[in-house]
């Protein structure tokens, strides 16, 4: 059976003080459905929000990793790194790091890789331009991400693999893809995965939204059968609103 998940996605957001008071308020909610709860802070608060929810179902993850294990990359954080603080999920592939920092499918596959090598658990995103919808082109951008990044793996690797749909045009922007919409493009990428590694993996497979995901419109969005959960941006910086996505299940 799938797993439901709601992951918080922090991005460049909340220092130290922020960070203690929301884990704080995240703490006192209550939670009324099944989902995984997951957030990722910034780097610099990684190794204490993992300590303040060491004793809590929440799971800290972090935002992103580079493919080497070490080296001459100023700024950079490796896999090893993250598990050495306690982080076994690290999200990959954010529109946000393709746009801003040249993430290309070729170089999210050796991130991929690394991860896997690590144990790590991937959230792995991806999602078309709002220029490649009106075009009628969302469903072969979105199987080009995928397949160029993750079907070089074996099947066995898809058991350490969420994959997070994010269109685009709906992160940030207030527009948020109709949970129709959403659905069936969940449909197709799981047909995808079906076609590659044959039903079981695809039936077995986590597949998040993401893209403006509010209390007022998660339950009807998680109410697709295809929607097993969602990766939320900047309702996840408010500790109710969080939970009332968590608790749309």
């Amino acid at each position: 059976m799938r797993k439901h998940i709601v992951a918080g996605n922090w991005k460049m957001n909340n220092g130290l003080i922020q960070t203690e008071t929301l884990i704080s308020e995240l703490k006192q909610q209550e939670q009324t459905s099944d989902a995984e709860v997951m957030i990722a802070p910034s780097f610099t608060n990684l190794w204490h929000a993992f300590e303040s929810t060491r004793q809590h179902d929440i799971e800290v993850v972090a935002q992103n990793m580079h493919f080497s294990e070490n080296g001459a990359y100023t700024g950079e954080v490796s896999a090893g790194m993250l598990k050495s603080i306690g982080i076994k999920t690290v999200i990959l592939g954010h529109s946000e790091r393709r746009a801003y920092y040249n993430e290309t499918d070729e170089s999210l596959a050796k991130k991929v890789d690394a991860a896997l090598q690590n144990n790590m658990r991937i959230i792995f995103c991806f999602g078309e331009e709002l220029s490649d919808r009106k075009s009628g082109n969302e469903e072969t951008v979105v199987e080009n991400q995928i397949k160029n990044a993750l079907f070089h793996l074996e099947a066995s690797a898809f058991k350490n693999i969420v994959l997070a749909y994010e269109p685009v045009w709906a992160i940030g922007t207030g527009e948020t893809a109709s949970p129709e919409q959403a659905q069936d493009m969940h449909a197709f990428i799981r047909t995808t995965l079906g076609h590659k590694y044959g039903s079981a993996i695809a039936d077995d497979m986590t597949i998040l939204y993401g893209g403006s995901v509010k209390p007022g419109n998660a339950k009807e969005i998680f109410g697709k059968p295809d929607v097993d959960g969602g990766l939320i941006g900047g309702a996840s910086l408010n500790a109710e609103d969080f939970y009332a996505i968590v608790n749309a299940f």
